[in-house]
């Protein structure tokens, strides 16, 4: 089991979600999408597929990387194996087991061209990690390397979809054979960093963050002052993504201090694990620093107690009664 982040508000950063996306052992996630159509059923241990390259339905409408495809019913027996077609190569970076993508993407079902869910008519991009347990071996195995940038169609058999049982909120039963087209649009690992303008900082007041975009943990200097009783929240380096909002769920890299001493409490880079969560289920500090800052940027977010865990922080944690804490938040994706 990985180590539970901290930055939950309740209890003691320790809540597990049911919600699409995400990790039954980490506490780190939660909801990453509105639907049930790509999330893992509750056993994940079929062997690996053979991926072949079709029979695959065509793309009737919708052809281009973005757009929501119309998508024709399946013609004949869909094949037992995994099928897997490239139909627009990227040029980003290449998908691997573990990483998270955010992406677009359509379901239906072959036998009847049934589209049980999309992103498109959402408008928001799926943002989840491509993990056993977290979402269908057939999403795993088809796109582990593909590249950032690609629109990649595959169909599914009950083996590395649902199983026997189906799911039947999605309406999918336990012999479909499922069509997907995915539009890979980023893809994110422990080595992302963010990329932006770097923010001239000179309030010898607070902290200074390191602006190195290596993947590597930035350093943070905590000056012999006495810390803020307000919330701090500064651009280190400004990304040129869309604005964060206050319900977002983000993907970050963060390393977090304590002001009195200046010691590492918590940290993705520790970990070499990124974590996603909703703004909603954060500490409030993080809730209201991260809420109007664009994606791609690092943020530095100084908490006092009163927006943090108060006299009350979560225990063997290194925080000790109205601890304020020092965040550097590199600000990934959002959706």
């Amino acid at each position: 089991m990985r180590r539970r982040s901290l930055l939950l508000s309740v209890p003691a950063g320790l809540v597990t979600l049911a919600a699409c996306g995400s990790d039954k052992d980490d506490a780190d996630t939660a909801g990453t999408s509105e639907s049930p159509s790509a999330s893992a059923p509750a056993t994940s241990a079929a062997p690996s597929p053979k991926i072949v390259s079709g029979p695959l339905p065509a793309i009737t409408a919708g052809t281009g990387f973005g757009q929501k495809p119309t998508v024709a019913k399946g013609s004949g027996e869909p094949s037992k194996d995994l099928a897997v077609k490239t139909l627009i190569a990227g040029s980003g970076r290449t998908v691997a087991e573990n990483d998270y993508i955010q992406a677009h993407y359509l379901g239906q079902i072959w036998n009847t061209g049934k589209v049980f869910d999309n992103s498109y008519d959402r408008k928001t991009p799926l943002l989840i990690q491509l993990a056993q347990g977290t979402i269908i071996d057939g999403w795993r195995y088809a796109l582990a390397g593909k590249k950032a940038g690609s629109r990649v169609m595959f169909s599914v058999p009950p083996t590395w979809g649902y199983g026997t049982q189906g799911n039947a909120q999605a309406g999918i039963g336990g012999t479909d054979t499922l069509v997907f087209v995915v539009d890979v649009q980023n893809a994110f690992n422990a080595d992302s960093s963010a990329q932006g303008k770097v923010v001239a900082r000179t309030d010898a007041a607070l902290p200074k963050v390191g602006t190195n975009t290596d993947g590597k943990a930035p350093a943070i200097e905590v000056p012999k002052k006495p810390a803020p009783d307000k919330l701090v929240a500064d651009y280190v380096i400004e990304g040129d993504g869309p604005v964060v909002k206050a319900d977002s769920t983000v993907l970050v890299q963060y390393k977090g201090v304590v002001w009195d001493t200046g010691k590492e409490f918590d940290s993705t880079y520790g970990r070499h694990d990124l974590t996603s969560f909703s703004l909603q289920q954060v500490v409030k500090g993080w809730a209201q620093g991260l809420t109007g800052k664009k994606v791609g940027s690092r943020v530095l977010i100084v908490i006092p107690p009163s927006l943090g865990y108060g006299d009350n922080p979560p225990p063997d944690s290194g925080l000790t009664k109205d601890s304020t804490m020092v965040f550097s938040v590199d600000v990934l994706a959002a959706m």
